[in-house]
């Protein structure tokens, strides 16, 4: 089953490129729809009861260099394999209703790209999760590059050099992680056999110094990836240039790879230095926070107002992961899943907003809510979803988030909490400047047609759902995240750090060996 999901989205972006223009898109869909329906059969059939490995598939590939084909769903990982197929779905669909140039090939890249996603969070061994994680960003370079906007008539930058330089800053990350992942599996062997087994190099190990750097590497590629503050130079001008489809499945999932690969790869492979950088990490969080929510509150594009609240999310999602609590990581994939179902739809509604006012500047339109108050009422449940409402599944993900760091951290707490109140400022002020206040003269205002209702209704209804049972998510991922988890708690404990020679056993105080 692992095997299909991941490989469905290729053959039918495969098949699709030798149909007839005008079907390719709808085939496109229908490959969207199976590889949904296969998610679906997995997470029904999903044992939430156990932390261990289900579904997998374990076959060698590149046995002389100890590279398996390995793939498998546990929690981590589920619930982000059900949001790549359920985006991918809305994102497909939407562009279908629209014309397309070069449809055969646009359709057969976000395809691509859909396989690549879920083969990073599919994929079990280290060097399997590199190839698709720096594969990811072939088809969104050329879906941004050749698909985008030019921005320079308005003192931007064209959608080639915006992509180029999304480029340069993910690729430096990869080739860091790249090399990160060989000294990992090397060090590891110490001379024995090779191998890139997340499992087994988790059981091998690595000493103290060796985690430190590689820690690093990995931080590196995830946090561009994220992106985090200071790493997020690329965001800005990359979303101004990309086209809304490919930029809804692009901001929804994508930058959540980065956060799961914190999950999946740094907490079990390297706890030491984890625990030894949990401050660090949580700062650049924290920074992201209040970074991404002020940017947020003062820009008028619509598109970088929720670029930058993004960025503010993801650090509360990191934040979530380096408390180092089980009620942190649980509130973090939870918070995953929920700002990609939140973050879509915006995408969607900018795009529909776009078409009627023929501007992304929140400054030029208003009172769209008086002719149209279907699609007010929808982006309104998106807002109310976005500011972490109570009753809302964002609320209890940021609950458990903050949970874990009061546990953990409780000054970088408070400090996040302020992002709570920030995040409710931008989010109801791109609500009221868009629905409300005095419309422009000249502003086409109709309600939202069956197309777009057809994409925009079934992400609100997710949103709605999860609202209502949260514990969907948290019930199947808190088995894995508490083994997790423990592996990080032991390695904090006096014992753990009494086996590594740093403590005095005479007085029970930390020192260097």
């Amino acid at each position: 089953m692992s095997s299909a999901i991941l490989w469905a989205p290729l053959a039918f972006g495969l098949a699709g490129l030798f149909l007839p223009k005008k079907a390719v898109g709808w085939w496109a869909v229908l490959g969207t729809l199976v590889t949904l329906g296969l998610a679906i059969a997995v997470a029904v059939g999903f044992d939430s009861s156990s932390s261990g490995l289900q579904y997998g598939v374990n076959e060698p590939w590149i046995s002389g260099l100890g590279v398996d084909y390995s793939l498998g769903v546990d929690g981590l990982n589920l619930f982000l394999i059900l949001l790549t197929a359920v985006l991918w779905v809305g994102g497909v669909t939407f562009a279908a209703f629209r014309e397309q140039e070069r449809a055969k090939s646009f359709y057969f890249l976000m395809l691509v790209a859909e396989t690549a996603t879920l083969g990073s969070f599919l994929a079990q061994d280290l060097l399997l999760f590199v190839l698709f994680f720096d594969l990811m960003l072939v088809p969104f370079y050329f879906l941004f590059g050749a698909w985008g906007h030019d921005r320079s008539a308005e003192g931007g930058k064209t959608a080639a050099s915006a992509t180029l330089q999304m480029i340069v800053y993910t690729l430096i990350g990869s080739l860091l992680m790249l090399v990160a992942a060989i000294a990992t599996a090397v060090l590891a062997a110490d001379g024995g056999s090779l191998t890139f087994s997340i499992a087994a190099l988790q059981e091998h190990g690595l000493s103290e110094g060796s985690q430190r750097w590689i820690f690093w590497f990995f931080a590196a590629a995830f946090l561009v990836k994220m992106p985090a503050f200071l790493l997020h130079g690329w965001m800005p001008d990359a979303y101004r240039a990309a086209p809304l489809p490919a930029l809804a499945v692009f901001s929804g999932v994508l930058a959540k790879v980065g956060a799961y690969g914190f999950l999946r790869v740094v907490l079990p492979l390297f706890p030491d230095a984890s625990v030894e950088f949990q401050e660090v990490i949580l700062v650049i969080a924290l920074a992201s926070i209040l970074y991404g929510s002020v940017m947020a509150f003062t820009q008028t594009n619509v598109r970088l107002i929720a670029g930058y609240s993004s960025v503010a999310q993801l650090g509360f999602i990191t934040a979530g992961i380096f408390a180092l609590r089980a009620d942190g990581s649980d509130g973090a994939i939870l918070q995953m899943v929920n700002h990609g179902l939140v973050v879509a739809p915006v995408f969607v509604i900018v795009a529909i907003l776009l078409e009627r006012t023929g501007t992304e500047d929140i400054r030029e339109m208003g009172g769209l809510a008086l002719r149209a108050p279907v699609l007010a009422a929808l982006f309104l449940i998106v807002a109310l979803a976005t500011l972490a409402m109570p009753g809302s599944a964002n609320f209890v993900g940021e609950f458990y988030i903050l949970n874990g760091l009061f546990q953990a951290k409780i000054v970088f707490a408070f400090v996040a909490i302020t992002g709570v109140a920030m995040s409710a400022y931008y989010a109801l002020r791109l609500y009221q400047q868009t629905m409300h206040n005095r419309a422009p003269e000249g502003l086409l205002s109709r309600e939202i047609g069956v197309r777009d209702g057809l994409v925009l209704v079934p992400l609100v209804l997710c949103i709605v759902g999860l609202a209502l049972y949260p514990q969907l998510v948290l019930e199947r991922t808190d088995p894995k995240v508490q083994q997790t988890i423990a592996e990080i708690s032991e390695a904090e404990s006096p014992s753990g750090l009494l086996a590594k020679g740093r403590v005095n056993t005479a007085d029970n105080v930390l020192v260097e060996p």
